[in-house]
């Protein structure tokens, strides 16, 4: 035995058996899958109103992102990074939405105070559609960090699921473009 002693408290030891017992972050939803349709109470510069997945896709494709919980550090950098990026969305076609589990008047500060308004934020607070998407953190009431990327028609083009914010919106841009590629060449045929 060492002469130095290592004191771990039950209750941390418990937090580090939690932390690795649990999954990565993951989607079920694959490339491919049809997008469950959904209507969710959302805010966009603090004006409520219902967000319905049907209606958005019939403007263009539809960049879904999951996020843990507002004014948190990485899911406001993630808002920010999406929010900058809102021209070159909007120029491939697309829209965004955010969700996450807060609610509805939490997602109305957030939206004015860190979005600027650029895009909308559903509130999914009983956790129906982010548990239909795959995207509910494991024994706790948040949702994972998973972006989708859906075409108009509601398939699901591209699944980016990571723990980390700060590549979602960039390959949420390439799938776009890639889309966007793919049907120009078809259109050519």
């Amino acid at each position: 035995m060492s002469r130095f002693t290592l004191l771990i408290r039950p209750a941390t030891l418990l937090s580090l058996a939690l932390v690795a017992a649990a999954p990565a972050a993951h989607a079920a939803l694959k490339q491919g899958s049809e997008a469950p349709d959904f209507t969710l109470p959302a805010t966009q510069n603090g004006q409520e109103m219902p967000y319905t997945l049907h209606d958005a896709l019939a403007k263009g494709p539809v960049v879904l992102y999951f996020y843990p919980a507002a004014f948190t550090k990485g899911c406001t950098m993630e808002a920010h990074g999406f929010a900058d990026a809102m021209p070159q969305f909007k120029a491939l076609g697309a829209s965004v939405i955010g969700v996450s589990m807060d609610n509805i008047h939490k997602l109305d500060d957030f939206s004015v105070s860190q979005i600027k308004g650029q895009f909308p934020v559903a509130s999914d607070s009983d956790g129906k559609v982010t548990r239909l998407y795959d995207a509910k953190m494991p024994m706790l009431d948040i949702a994972q960090r998973v972006t989708y990327v859906i075409a108009p028609e509601g398939q699901i083009i591209e699944t980016i699921s990571s723990e980390t914010p700060g590549n979602h919106v960039q390959k949420a841009l390439a799938a776009l473009k890639t889309f966007k590629a793919d049907v120009m060449r078809h259109r050519r045929k």
